[in-house]
């Protein structure tokens, strides 16, 4: 890999010749790859754990405990359980962020820069569905992708908006316990794994993604509450972006704290590199916390009912008595839904969570450019209720009135995920699930001897 020789010049700076030559001589070696098992759906211990230790050839990343590296060879992301959201394919460095946050069930949490969805997704396993946790990502094709690992991995607890910082921050002043910034960055960590990396680099670069981070620092400072935490990441190496980033936030911040910094180097770990910071608002940040708030609904006040934002509308009790008698039949099992309260978009009802105060409502998105508005139940079609892949994802087999499960291995598990129909087991009627060793993938519907496929169409496999 050929490096630009501004860049070699950093890093010497940084590290000093010696260490920078083994730095650099990290480029030319193999890339690490990880997982991170979604503790919503199983644990290390499990039976599905021990299946995929065996054929993925796990070890584990020391700074996350349910993280581990897997051979390349093994291809998990082509596995069954991969689809049933057992786990989330991550770079083992970027697990280490969501780590140093260590959010907590019942919080409010913020992750703003959100795509593709790792960090929200291990926030989310934290959370235990359990709070409220909005995962913001500004480019609303990268948002969907957030929405769809979501929606797989069974998180009942998110929200996902596409909103530039500053107009989130207008909404929600001093709202957050905790929030995740994994900032856009010159990307120096990606440069083993993506060479496009390596070409749109440059010392401009570097410094304008600096002063992108400032702006959308000072907004996350504004919408954390005080005595909350903000951790800020990057995968990227250069001081510029890390530390002097930190150096001139806490200045512009005196509530804040920096308590916690670290690196992970790919010459020293298996991973492409990190920079992890833990930032702290103490509770003495009322007063700045009060001028934030006020600064931001003066200068960036979000219009309600902005042109093409989805503004929800509450439910109408035919329609909840729909997905009630749904429930009744298909999920007798079912444990129900947590804080939150029921909300239609268009023809889809959803169940937006609360936070642990029951704060958070419908109004609170109103004008907001809104990808996913809580767990999507289903849809209200004709006076029928359909109901939507997210709930199968979320529930458990042990729900559902009945389960059509195959090992990993099977003919038909492989038909199930290509689209196809399923011949029915005796008993079964009405919608019910499909399932990976006990693990759904998605919904069926079984009338006169078959399954009819419900898995979207997005999602089936060629």
């Amino acid at each position: 890999m050929a490096l630009p020789p501004p860049y070699i010049e950093q890093m010497t700076k940084l590290l000093g010749l010696p260490e920078a030559e083994a730095f650099l001589r990290s480029f030319q070696g193999e890339r690490a790859y990880g997982l991170r098992l979604n503790p919503l759906k199983t644990v290390s211990g499990s039976a599905a754990f021990r299946e995929m230790e065996q054929a993925f050839q796990l070890e584990p990343v020391p700074w996350c405990p349910t993280g581990y590296y897997y051979s390349e060879a093994s291809r998990p992301g082509k596995h069954p359980y991969h689809a049933a959201g057992l786990y989330y394919i991550q770079e083992p460095s970027a697990m280490s962020a969501a780590e140093l946050l260590a959010p907590a069930p019942g919080e409010t949490v913020l992750d703003l820069a959100a795509a593709p969805g790792g960090k929200t997704s291990q926030i989310a396993g934290k959370m235990n569905g359990s709070g409220l946790l909005i995962a913001n990502e500004i480019h609303p094709a990268r948002a969907k992708i957030v929405s769809e690992n979501v929606e797989r991995l069974g998180i009942r607890n998110a929200v996902v908006t596409s909103e530039p910082p500053d107009r989130l921050s207008a909404r929600f002043p001093a709202f957050f316990d905790r929030i995740m910034l994994d900032a856009p960055c010159s990307g120096e960590g990606m440069f083993r794994k993506d060479p496009d990396a390596v070409n749109e680099w440059s010392p401009a670069h570097v410094d304008m993604c600096a002063a992108r981070q400032a702006d959308i620092l000072d907004h996350a400072a504004a919408m954390l509450k005080p005595g909350g935490a903000l951790v800020y990441s990057t995968c990227t190496f250069n001081r510029v972006e890390n530390e002097d980033t930190i150096a001139a936030f806490l200045a512009r911040h005196p509530s804040f704290e920096l308590r916690r910094s670290e690196r992970i180097w790919p010459h020293l770990e298996r991973g492409e590199g990190h920079f992890v910071a833990l930032l702290a608002k103490s509770n003495d940040g009322l007063a700045e916390a009060d001028r934030d708030a006020t600064l931001c609904r003066r200068t960036n006040s979000v219009p309600a009912g902005r042109k093409n934002r989805g503004n929800g509308a509450p439910v109408a009790s035919a329609d909840l008595a729909l997905f009630q008698r749904f429930a009744a039949d298909a999920l007798p099992g079912f444990a129900g839904l947590g804080l939150g309260a029921p909300l239609r978009f268009g023809d889809a009802l959803y169940w937006l969570p609360h936070d642990s105060r029951g704060r958070f409502g419908e109004t609170d998105l109103q004008g907001l450019r809104v990808a996913r508005p809580g767990l999507h139940l289903g849809d209200i079609r004709k006076g029928r209720f359909e109901p939507a892949y997210a709930l199968a994802m979320h529930t458990t087999a042990g729900a559902a009135a009945w389960v059509q499960s195959y090992p990993p291995d099977a003919p038909e598990l492989s038909a199930y995920l290509r689209g196809e129909t399923l011949p029915a087991r005796p008993g079964s009627s009405g919608w019910g699930l499909v399932a990976v060793n006990g693990q759904p993938l998605g919904w069926g519907k079984s009338s006169a001897g078959q399954v009819k496929n419900h898995l979207p169409k997005g999602l089936r496999r060629p």
